[in-house]
């Protein structure tokens, strides 16, 4: 009967020791997606984060449950950006403005430009946190388009392909020059203008022959099986 009695060992600190480890885990897992992008493992993860990879699987079974848990939150930050463009008076600065931001984050976080821009990682809550944008960039679209300051062919699923374009320029060139997808999303937004008038100044400088060659090489082929 005694040995009944004994009181239980305390659970809560396993469970702050639990958390503290999720939060590393998480942490880690943005350096490395955000550095390497979604190719990056989870082994890779675990060596980042000091722990050993049988605690990541613990908290999360699978990558698409790692991608779910970091990018949900920035999914949100996105939604809300469009949200304020909806509250900005001008509907061209709205558009336009979300635009800029929307490329901002992809452009430091390769992880999210991927699971952003792709449907192949994430689970349920990503899926959700992409369909409560979908109607807000519809508004941001014909809100610019009721104004006659958007081309009134554009559509709301052209969208993620203008952010796969600059996707692209910001993979290629992030190493050489990374800021040039500024360059290119201001000359993609003077094309998208219903009327285009004065060109807008580009804000980067062009790249030179140099470094165009040096860009073209970092091309990755696909293996040779």
């Amino acid at each position: 009967m005694a040995r009944d009695l004994a009181p239980a060992a305390p659970a809560r600190p396993l469970r702050r020791d639990a958390e503290l480890n999720r939060q590393r885990i998480i942490a880690a897992a943005r350096d490395v997606f955000g550095e390497r992008g979604l190719e990056a493992t989870l082994d890779d993860v675990a060596h980042h984060a000091g722990v050993g990879v049988g605690t990541v699987y613990r908290r999360f079974p699978s990558k698409e449950h790692l991608v779910e848990a970091m990018f949900v939150d920035q999914f949100e930050t996105i939604r809300e950006f469009a949200e304020e463009a909806l509250r900005t008076e001008d509907p061209w600065e709205g558009f336009a403005g979300f635009t800029w931001r929307a490329a901002e984050l992809h452009a430091g976080d390769r992880g999210l430009r991927e699971v952003m821009l792709s449907n192949v990682f994430g689970q349920e809550r990503v899926a959700e946190a992409k369909a409560r944008m979908v109607p807000l960039i519809t508004q941001l679209v014909e809100r610019a388009q009721s104004a006659g300051v958007l081309r009134a062919d554009i559509v709301p699923t052209d969208m993620p392909l203008l952010h796969q374009m600059i996707g692209s320029v910001i993979e290629f060139t992030h190493g050489i020059q990374p800021d040039l997808w500024r360059r290119c999303l201001a000359m993609l937004l003077d094309g998208l203008r219903a009327e285009p008038g004065r060109a807008t100044p580009l804000p980067h400088p062009p790249l030179d022959v140099e470094a165009l060659e040096e860009v073209m090489c970092s091309f990755r082929l696909p293996k040779l099986r």
